[in-house]
């Protein structure tokens, strides 16, 4: 079972948020043992600690859609991703992972915050 920690809000300066996503994830090493991921950018820092499950080479988090405006980490499963993913592909998105985490951001580009209503699984999202 990974783990995922993150801030937000106007104070959050990528630059100088890095230390404090590490800290903050440190303490959830145990759940995600096979590696951490980090995103920050102005307002926002995200961190993941990965059990590798699906995907093993090229699913670490955090994950982005293709312009790199949407990023996500994920603790979880989705049950119905492979048919998900079949769709958005009929749709022309273009994946670049075999994750089920990158169908976040693939269906929150095509729904906006009404993503979730597609989703069947046990998930902790942070988007």
């Amino acid at each position: 079972m990974c783990g995922i920690a993150g801030f937000m809000g106007p104070s959050v300066v990528s630059t100088e948020a890095r230390p404090w996503l590490e800290r903050m994830i440190q303490p959830l090493a145990h759940r995600g043992p096979d590696g951490f991921g980090f995103h920050a950018a102005p307002s926002i820092g995200l961190a993941h600690a990965r059990l590798s499950i699906i995907d093993l080479s090229t699913g670490d988090q955090p994950i982005h859609n293709p312009r790199h405006t949407v990023w996500t980490v994920f603790n979880g499963e989705i049950f119905n991703f492979v048919e998900l993913r079949r769709m958005l592909e009929d749709k022309g998105h273009v994946f670049y992972t075999q994750s089920d985490t990158e169908v976040i951001v693939h269906l929150y580009d095509r729904y906006g915050e009404d993503f979730v209503h597609h989703l069947n699984g046990q998930f902790a999202i942070a988007l």
